[in-house]
C-alpha cells in the first residue's frame, strides 16, 4: 500500500465518464480523500475529470500512473469488463484496495477479484451508492434490528426490453449518458445485473420464473403484490415498476422471533403496520455522492458488499429475431440482447461474457436465451478469467 505524507487517503480513478466525473467531484469535496490520478483510454475525458482534483494527473496509461503514483484505493468506474478486471488485478497486486462502481465486472468476476484481494491482504467492495450497495447497508441494518429478509427490492421507473442505442439516443443525451449505457438502463439489464450482484453476495435467489416486477403506485404495495409463502427459507430479489419513491430501494422483512405484544405495538406506532411482514425502504440512492463511504469502508477493511459465491447469473436473451451470422459484441446495452437474472444454468450464456466479438452459429427467436448451441464464446482475457473463477468456485 502507498506510504502517505499526510492523513488523506490517496485515490486513483479509472473511468472519466459520467460517473467518473461525479466521483472526482465528490472526492475533492471530501476532506479525508485526495484524487491522485485519473486514467481513461480517452485522454480528453481523463483530463476533464482530473480538473476537479488538486494537482491530479491524467493519462491514458493506467499502468504508468499506478507505478509512478502509488495509491491506497482504486475506484473502478469504466463501462468495460475485461479491461476493468485487469485494472483491478493490477491495483490489487500493487497493494491497493478496490471499490467497484462497475457492477458488470462485479457480477462477472467478483469472487475471483475477492480471492486475489485476500491473497494480497487488501479489500474489495461494491460501491455504496448504486442500488445494490444501498440495499446491502439496509440489509445489515435490518439484521441488527432483529429482522429476517424475505425480499430485497429495487424500484424501476421505466422498462422497454426492445430499446436500442439508436432508439434511446435522445434520452441519453439529456442525461449525459452514452446511448449504450442508457439502453442498458432502459431495457432492464442494468437492474438485473445489480440485483444479481446483491443476490450472489448474500446468497439470495430470484423467485421461480425470475423477477416479476409488478407495476405499482407506491412502494408500500410490495407487501401485497408478492406471494412470500412460496419463497421458502431463501430470501428473494425482485422489483417494482413505476412505484414512488422513484430511485428508492426496499426490503420486505419479518421478525426473527415472535414479537412480544409490546414490541408489535411499537412497530405499529412507528408506522410500520401490523405485520406479520414489514416494509423498510430508503427513498433514494445517490450514486457517486456515496462513493467516499465505500472508499473509507475498504480502508477500514469492512467491505460494504463483496462476493464469494454465485447463486445466480444474468443471461443474454435476444431482443428480436436474429439470423445466423449476426455479430454479437458488447451485448450489454446493445440492439441485440437484454439480460435476465436467473438461477445458475450451464447451458445459457452470461451476458457479461459477450463483451468481445463473436457470431451467431444459428438463428434465434426474440426472447429466447442465447446458449452454447447459438454461439462459441470468444477466447479472450475475460473468458480466461471467468474459467479461472469457475475452477476456484468448484473448489469451495
Amino acid at each position: 500500500m502507498a506510504s502517505k505524507t499526510d492523513n488523506r487517503v490517496r485515490v486513483g480513478l479509472v473511468g472519466g465518464g459520467c460517473m467518473g466525473r461525479g466521483i472526482a467531484m465528490q472526492i475533492h469535496a471530501t476532506a479525508t480523500l485526495t484524487l491522485v490520478w485519473v486514467a481513461d483510454q480517452n485522454l480528453t475525458a481523463a483530463q476533464e475529470t482530473a480538473q476537479f482534483g488538486e494537482h491530479t494527473r491524467a493519462s491514458e496509461d493506467f499502468e504508468t500512473l499506478l507505478r509512478e503514483e502509488p495509491i491506497d484505493v482504486l475506484v473502478e468506474a469504466t463501462n468495460s469488463i475485461g479491461p476493468a478486471a485487469q485494472y483491478c488485478l493490477m491495483a490489487i497486486e500493487s497493494g491497493a484496495h478496490v471499490v467497484l462502481m462497475n457492477a458488470e465486472v462485479d457480477l462477472a468476476l467478483g469472487p475471483l477479484l475477492k480471492h486475489r484481494a485476500q491473497e494480497k491482504q487488501v479489500t474489495i467492495s461494491s460501491d455504496a451508492g448504486d442500488q445494490h450497495g444501498v440495499l446491502a447497508t439496509l440489509i445489515k441494518e435490518a439484521d441488527l434490528m432483529g429482522f429476517d429478509i424475505l425480499q430485497a427490492g429495487n424500484i424501476k421507473g421505466f422498462l422497454d426490453r426492445r430499446a436500442t442505442p439508436a432508439s434511446i439516443a435522445t434520452e441519453a443525451a439529456k442525461r449525459n449518458l452514452s446511448p449504450t449505457q442508457c439502453c442498458a438502463y432502459t431495457d432492464g439489464t442494468k437492474l438485473h445485473i445489480e440485483m444479481a450482484v446483491l443476490a450472489n453476495a448474500f446468497g439470495y435467489l430470484p423467485p421461480s420464473g425470475g423477477m416479476s416486477g409488478p407495476r405499482a403506485q407506491r412502494v408500500e404495495e410490495a407487501l401485497s403484490l408478492f406471494d412470500f409463502s412460496h419463497y421458502g427459507d431463501t430470501p428473494r430479489i425482485d422489483y417494482l415498476l413505476g412505484a414512488e419513491p422513484g430511485g428508492g430501494v426496499y426490503l420486505v422483512v419479518r421478525p426473527k422471533k415472535e414479537l412480544p405484544p409490546e414490541q408489535a405495538f411499537y412497530l405499529n406506532y412507528y408506522k410500520l403496520g401490523n405485520g406479520p411482514e414489514y416494509l423498510l425502504y430508503r427513498p433514494y440512492h445517490l450514486c457517486h455522492l456515496e462513493t467516499p463511504k465505500a472508499i473509507l469502508a475498504v480502508m477500514n477493511r469492512e467491505p460494504l458488499l463483496e462476493t464469494s459465491q454465485k447463486t445466480c447469473e444474468v443471461y443474454a436473451y435476444a431482443k428480436k429475431d436474429l439470423p445466423a451470422s449476426t455479430p454479437i459484441s458488447h451485448a450489454i446495452g446493445s440492439a441485440e440482447c437484454y439480460g435476465l437474472v436467473e438461477p445458475l444454468n450451464k447451458e445459457k450464456i452470461a451476458i457479461t461474457l459477450l463483451e468481445s466479438g463473436t457470431t451467431l452459429k444459428k438463428a434465434i427467436k426474440a426472447d429466447e436465451a442465447l446458449t452454447l448451441d447459438h454461439l462459441t464464446l470468444p477466447h479472450c482475457t475475460l473468458t480466461d478469467l471467468a474459467s479461472e473463477q469457475d475452477r476456484l468456485l468448484a473448489l469451495t
